[in-house]
């Protein structure tokens, strides 16, 4: 990670609000106060994300549960048989 330092320049007013207040709330700096928010965030999105996927690995094994299910095609059963 590069541990230079970059200034950031926000463009919204509302956003310097928001932080600043949220600063002001915990006592920390505007640069911690941004970096914690930004930790917080991407770990909500990366968990929501995880989930998903989550859910569709289940689905796509529920899915392949019904395929194994279905005879094989040309095979004969007992019943056909």
């Amino acid at each position: 990670m590069d541990n230079s330092t970059m200034a950031i320049n926000l463009k919204s007013p509302d956003a310097e609000k928001l932080i600043r207040e949220l600063a002001d709330l915990t006592g920390e700096t505007i640069t911690d106060t941004i970096q914690h928010a930004v930790r917080e965030r991407l770990t909500r999105e990366r968990l929501r994300r995880l989930g998903a996927v989550e859910k569709s690995w289940a689905r796509i094994e529920r899915i392949q549960e019904r395929i194994r299910a279905y005879p094989e095609a040309g095979r004969v059963t007992e019943a056909g048989a």
